[in-house]
């Protein structure tokens, strides 16, 4: 008999407990998950296998640049990977030296080398201090307090929080922790073997604490006079993140000295391959070739493949000129965070950082938090997931707000507006 309705469509099956289980069975259960499985994205978007959709104000920690599935990205990985996906890093390749050349023209004179992630651009950055410092018995690196610098067993030495470092002594000797923003500490801190040190523009993990300008000034003078490296990781805060390329390039916008200022390296990562795998370190001039053949290398670092798509990201934010775009709407998003302090300050304590790398500070002592034993960050996280968005906590009390460099105003509008529902109800 012939149908007159069609046929209802079929349910779509709900994947979660499937795909939990897969991950129970099999995968190391190494990070604290969030109870959301996540199946596709599409701009400043994710939605979950039961279809609900998610504004995502933390990017993958700071990494996806242009959001999800941006074209700009799924062209560049089709037409290279018709090309050249790898080579080992015994050829040349062009997307190599143009990305490096991008890198340069962007930081100042110097060379770039590429890896696969922060935590090995770090470690680049340890060795070339090591290598630096060799002949004169130097190898001590001082880090800062809060401070965050990888899960190696390096990175987690260096890393200035001893919650990543528990299970894992003893620690690889050569690092030494100096409380952040304290020139004066930095200077008292420094021994014969000292070699090195090494900073966060702006800390992420330790709390969206930006550096002063001061302190950024004062530590170059100090290592210029003890002859020892100034070094920057900008992992997290760089990449336009701020406003500029690098965050000190912001940090110090406008300040007497602050145009001639450079570290002697700079780590990078996440944005840089909006979401495909590729670190990088940059070497200032007098520096640059300290790492000569054979010192230090790399599988995959450097492909054609991830700096194609690096060179292609790099291009939709000039064309798209997203550097003003998250220093614009990252001010604005920081007023408004600013004024739920002001309007609700028994939920809202303050906003910290600048442009798209922000932190929302909770008020101690939230009543509807007290029968938890989940930290306060986590709470107010997980009800944001309820009220579809996504953010990413850092400690106890504060909230990161990472969110695409291409974030529309409308998105953003939309962000504050359900940050805001959540604070209310809590208030």
């Amino acid at each position: 008999m012939k149908e007159i309705v069609p046929a209802p469509p079929a349910i779509v099956r709900n994947d979660y407990e499937s795909i939990r289980e897969l991950f129970a069975k099999n995968v190391v259960p190494s990070y604290g998950r969030f109870e959301i499985v996540l199946s596709h994205g599409a701009g400043s978007y994710l939605f979950d296998v039961t279809g609900k959709r998610y504004l995502d104000l933390g990017s993958g920690i700071a990494v996806c640049s242009l959001g999800h599935a941006h074209p700009a990205i799924t062209e560049a990985l089709g037409e290279q990977s018709k090309k050249l996906i790898h080579v080992s890093n015994l050829y040349f390749t062009e997307p190599q030296g143009r990305l490096a050349a991008e890198i340069v023209k962007r930081i100042g004179a110097g060379k770039c080398f590429f890896a696969n992630s922060g935590a090995e651009a770090n470690e680049g950055l340890f060795k070339l201090a090591r290598k630096f410092g060799h002949d004169e018995g130097r190898f001590e690196i001082l880090t800062a307090t809060n401070s965050f610098h990888g899960r190696t067993l390096a990175g987690i030495a260096a890393t200035g929080q001893d919650k990543v470092k528990k299970g894992f002594e003893p620690m690889m000797p050569g690092f030494r922790h100096i409380p952040y923003n304290d020139l004066e500490a930095a200077r008292a801190a420094i021994s014969p073997a000292t070699v090195a040190i090494m900073i966060e523009g702006v800390q992420g993990e330790g709390g969206v604490t930006p550096a002063t300008p001061e302190y950024l000034l004062g530590l170059r003078a100090l290592c210029d006079e003890k002859k020892m490296l100034l070094l920057i990781d900008g992992v997290q805060c760089g990449h336009y993140r701020t406003g500029k390329f690098q965050s000190f390039q912001k940090i110090l916008e406008g300040v007497a000295g602050g145009d001639k200022f450079l570290p002697d390296g700079l780590s990078m990562a996440k944005s840089l391959g909006g979401g495909f795998p590729i670190g990088a370190f940059w070497v200032r001039s007098p520096y640059q070739d300290s790492l000569s053949a054979g010192t230090h290398g790399t599988t995959y670092g450097g492909t054609p493949l991830a700096c194609a798509v690096a060179l292609a990201i790099l291009e939709v934010i000039e064309k798209e000129n997203l550097a003003e775009q998250a220093r614009k709407l990252g001010a604005w998003l920081k007023s408004e965070i600013e004024r739920l302090a002001k309007t609700c300050p028994t939920v809202v304590k303050s906003a910290r950082g600048m442009g798209f790398i922000l932190g929302l500070e909770l008020a101690e002592n939230i009543p509807a938090f007290a029968a938890s034993d989940k930290t306060p960050a986590l709470q107010f996280v997980n009800r944001l997931h309820a009220a579809g968005v996504l953010t990413v906590p850092a400690g106890n009390q504060i909230i990161r707000l990472l969110p695409p460099l291409n974030l529309s105003s409308y998105e953003a509008g939309e962000g504050i507006a359900k940050i805001e529902e959540v604070v209310k109800s809590l208030a």
